[in-house]
């Protein structure tokens, strides 16, 4: 609850920013609701030559002070007390803003009323920040880049390490490159050790690298959390499946924390470095070690270099950081563990080009003997590594206390001061730093950048780049809809029903031949009530009535705009009148074309084509495939050009599946299968960039795909692009991880309800049936392939077996339908073939029909199926052979020879050979 206003009846406020003190407010008492109006302004000077530089606003917040203005007695001094503190961020005065108000948390002090006193409550500072004219100009606010490290933890530290005791100072340090020949060096201190205990907390938040807040509440970084995530999707090190133990391990184990974030302003001539300098060392170095922390002398003050003959290094170790995924496009983020090893200047510089140590070489710059300081251990030559603008630029901080008299709970921070480190004791350095190697320390860190180095390129540019690579297509005729196509719709089914019907008579009466003269009525009479009977108690009738109702119910929506129901009886009465007598005249005209339709070819026998296309090619008759998909004409769908495109590439016509793909690509640019086919095709060529277009395009339009990763990470592997593709194969890995872990949960959920369902990955060919379908199917063909008859026939029939068909279901029947021949099982081969022949039809299905009957001795049926795959491809040699047979087994020597010459001639005399020692 509030605090009474006799607690704390008179504060000031503090202001200050990087170790210099820019004004403290007046006194103000703290009004009876518990606030405090300090109406206080203050400002300070941003200049690249000045103490405050644009490195400084990145990784520098403002620093408030509440301080308690005790009542004095008389005689005495005025004495204070600080209550708590806050720290204001001024990164978003680098993101282009001028101006902006926050309100941030006040936290308590230790030791201050504040703590003991309802610890769950905070005051807030209300604070305004202005500059006269923006940091940035509009094209370094384009160009620049802003980068930050943060440097959580080193896991798994030597036993030797954690039993030093307490006056050490664990510290790790990254130099980046800055404009001209300096580095900027990027120096971690304090690390808290923890022997044991649990993980941190995620997410928590990440830490201000100051020395000098009383409040360790206020360490913590405004909105910047350290979130984690699993292991697999890191960049670094240690991040595989069999890692996962000793990472849960490690992190839980001897550790030192740090949790701390440091940022690096870079100008856009600092960023053209940046890039420069990872493409030409892929590995950065990043240095750790500790350092024994002597105290003074009583009574004296040593200085720093005095100082620096009673510290040491020890443990002086080195992570390698690869830094090349920040120039693929699109990254802007590096996090993972990376190992820590013995620090040996020759293996360093081979990796990282690096030849000075920052701790051993260049301890001096980085200013580390300032005890108390602000200065995050970067000296002044260091620290300008950026320029900013030569003009003045003023920054007005008001303040106004709120609720400042509650109670913040706090925690303890481990505080230690750091003195210069050391140079003279190698032989103790060596020795210690073998110890990480050992342990198997490492190192969990994250580098990220405000934007990528490398631009994502966008939808709309990949999409612009593919339609530019595609030739265009002329337009599709236009589609007929509508009344029009109502109409032709009922045509076409009254024609189908009248054909239909005509094969009844005929099965019933037989064909009427011209010299059999007419039929007199009452026969026909006679006739028609048989056949009206056969149609209504075979169900043909109803079947016949159904296959109209749709067509009919087009023509009452498209032609008559009909929809809505019927206001009166006389009206509906009048309608069904008008429509009747449109569609029987409509019937005369359908039924007038019958007969003179019959030879056309229509879509059915295109997808008839295009089925013996792909059985030719299965059975490695290319010559025969090539036949069947040129005699395909367009308009033609996805399948038809994407498998026409495969099969080109089978037969190595690679231009001819470039054109082809690009073909299917044309009909839909968002078709996912038409991208990768005419990337794999590019690939093939050797046209490498327009390859890159297609992969990257693909991805972009579907990153659930699995497939597309998956062959983006194969053309990067090709490009010996090794980081790219170590990406796309993890994003990979990922998408599938999860869908395995989607279907384990749907099969632990099917056995829970006592079910028993069948899942795998999926299928390749066809998207529409279920994965459960496919994978029986594609196992019978990998268990052919090892020659695992049984096997293979186990899965087949496990195939057929299901309710909805799987994908390519015609070379599932063929493939059971043969091994059912080759194991003399005739009856079930029989049956097979006759499933394949009413799911779709061809030459082989009728074939194996005809060989099953043939050994079932029944020549009838035998003769009847080889005829009609005689009508469907009269060059398969295999058939005429076995009408030659039968023909031999009815004593009809003549016709067996003229079969038997058709034989001779549509097959090579080597493989007829063959087939007559087969049969």
């Amino acid at each position: 609850g509030p605090v009474a206003a006799d607690d704390v009846s008179v504060t000031l406020v503090r202001v200050e920013f990087n170790g210099a003190i820019l004004g403290e407010s007046s006194k103000t008492d703290v009004l009876p609701n518990g606030t405090a109006n300090y109406n206080f302004m203050t400002s300070f000077e941003c200049s690249p030559d000045g103490p405050n530089s644009l490195a400084d606003i990145a990784q520098k917040p403002v620093l408030l002070t509440v301080i308690e203005v005790l009542q004095r007695e008389r005689r005495q001094k005025e004495k204070t007390m600080p209550l708590g503190q806050s720290v204001v961020d001024l990164l978003p005065l680098l993101q282009g803003q001028c101006s902006f108000k926050i309100s941030t948390p006040l936290y308590a002090v230790l030791t201050s009323p504040l703590e003991s006193l309802h610890p769950e409550a905070k005051g807030d500072l209300e604070v305004t920040v202005c500059t006269k004219e923006p940091l940035l100009s509009a094209v370094e606010l384009a160009n620049g880049n802003l980068l930050s490290v943060t440097l959580e933890a080193a896991c798994s530290v030597p036993e030797a390490l954690a039993a030093t005791g307490p006056l050490q100072n664990y510290m790790a340090c990254l130099q980046v490159p800055a404009a001209g020949e300096k580095e900027f060096p990027l120096l971690f201190k304090n690390g808290i050790l923890k022997l044991t205990g649990e993980k941190e907390p995620l997410p928590r938040p990440k830490k201000w690298p100051l020395d000098n807040i009383m409040a360790p509440g206020a360490l913590s970084i405004p909105n910047s959390f350290i979130t984690g995530g699993p292991y697999e999707d890191e960049d670094g090190e240690l991040n595989k499946r069999e890692d996962r133990e000793f990472r849960v391990r490690a992190e839980s184990m001897k550790r030192i924390i740090w949790d701390m974030e440091r940022r690096c302003y870079l100008d856009p001539a600092a960023v053209v470095i940046l890039q420069k300098r990872i493409a030409e060392c892929q590995y950065w170095p990043v240095e750790v070690c500790m350092m024994s922390v002597a105290p003074s002398s009583k009574g004296k003050t040593s200085k720093a270099d005095k100082g620096d003959e009673d510290k040491q290094i020890f443990f002086h170790g080195v992570a390698y950081v690869n830094m090349v995924p920040l120039l693929c496009p699109g990254v802007k983020q590096i996090r993972g563990a990376f190992r820590v090893f013995t620090y040996q200047d020759s293996e360093v510089f081979e990796k990282t080009k690096s030849q000075h140590s920052v701790f051993r070489d260049l301890r001096t710059q980085l200013n580390l003997t300032k005890e108390g300081s602000w200065t995050p251990g970067i000296g002044t030559p260091l620290s300008r590594a950026v320029p900013c603008k030569t003009q003045k630029e003023d920054k007005e901080i008001i303040t106004k206390d709120k609720d400042s008299n509650r109670r913040v709970r706090s925690r303890a921070s481990f505080i230690m001061s750091v003195m210069a480190l050391d140079s003279t004791t190698l032989r103790a350095q060596c020795l210690s730093s073998q110890q990480y190697t050992e342990a198997g320390t490492f190192l969990v860190m994250e580098i990220k950048l405000d934007k990528a180095l490398v631009p994502k390129r966008l939808r709309e540019e990949l999409t612009r780049r593919v339609k530019q690579m595609i030739p265009p297509r002329p337009p599709l005729p236009p589609w007929t809809a509508g009344a029009k196509k109502a109409v032709e719709d009922y045509h076409s089914r009254v024609m189908n029903i009248a054909v239909a019907i005509l094969s009844e008579y005929h099965e019933l009466f037989g064909k009427q031949l011209p010299d059999q003269g007419a039929t007199d009525h009452q026969t026909l009479e006679e006739q028609k009530r048989q056949l009206n009977f056969a149609l209504n108690s075979s169900g043909k009738y109803f079947a016949f009535k159904e296959q109209l109702k749709y067509a009919v119910v087009k023509i009452v929506r498209e032609k008559y705009l009909k929809t809505t129901a019927f206001e009166t009886q006389e009206q509906f009465q009048a309608f069904l009148s008008e429509l009747y007598v449109y569609l029987v005249d409509q019937m005369h005209i359908a039924l007038n074309q019958v007969g003179r339709n019959l030879g056309e070819v229509g879509h059915d026998f295109t997808e008839q084509l295009w089925l013996f296309a792909r059985e030719a090619e299965v059975n490695k008759d290319y010559k025969l495939a090539s036949l069947y998909y040129q005699q395909v004409k367009e308009p033609l769908f996805f399948p038809y050009w994407l498998d026409y495109g495969a099969f080109c590439l089978l037969v190595e016509e690679k231009t001819k599946a470039q054109e082809c793909f690009q073909q299917a690509l044309s009909l839909n640019p968002h078709h996912i299968q038409s991208l990768l086919l005419c990337g794999i095709v590019a690939v093939v060529l050797q046209h490498y960039e327009e390859a890159e277009i297609f992969f990257e395009d693909a991805c972009c339009l579907e990153p659930s795909s699995i497939v597309a990763w998956t062959l983006s990470g194969l053309f990067y592997e090709l490009q010996n692009s090794n980081i790219q593709a170590e990406m796309a194969f993890r994003e990979a890995k990922k998408l599938l991880q999860a869908q395995l872990a989607k279907e384990r949960s749907i099969t632990e959920a099917a056995e829970g309800k006592g079910e028993k369902k069948h899942i795998s990955a999926g299928c390749v060919r066809s998207p529409s049936p279920g994965p459960e379908e496919c994978l029986p199917g594609n196992t019978g063909q990998n268990q052919e392939v090892f020659f695992c008859t049984s096997k293979a026939k186990e899965c087949y029939e496990r195939t057929i077996s299901f309710v909805e068909d799987a994908a390519d279901m015609h070379f599932v029947y063929l493939r059971l339908g043969s091994i059912y021949l080759e194991g003399k099982e005739y009856g079930q081969a029989k049956q097979t073939y006759l499933l394949a022949c009413k799911n779709s039809a061809s030459c082989l299905t009728w074939l194996g029909v005809g060989i099953a009957c043939y050994r079932l001795e029944e020549m009838a049926e035998a003769e009847d199926a080889l005829s009609e795959a005689n009508a469907l491809n009269n060059t398969n040699a295999e058939v005429w052979g076995y009408l030659s047979l039968i023909c031999l087994q009815g004593g009809r020597q003549l016709e067996a020879e003229q079969c038997y010459k058709y034989t001779v001639k549509v097959c090579p005399p080597a493989l007829l050979r063959g087939r007559q020692g087969s049969v």
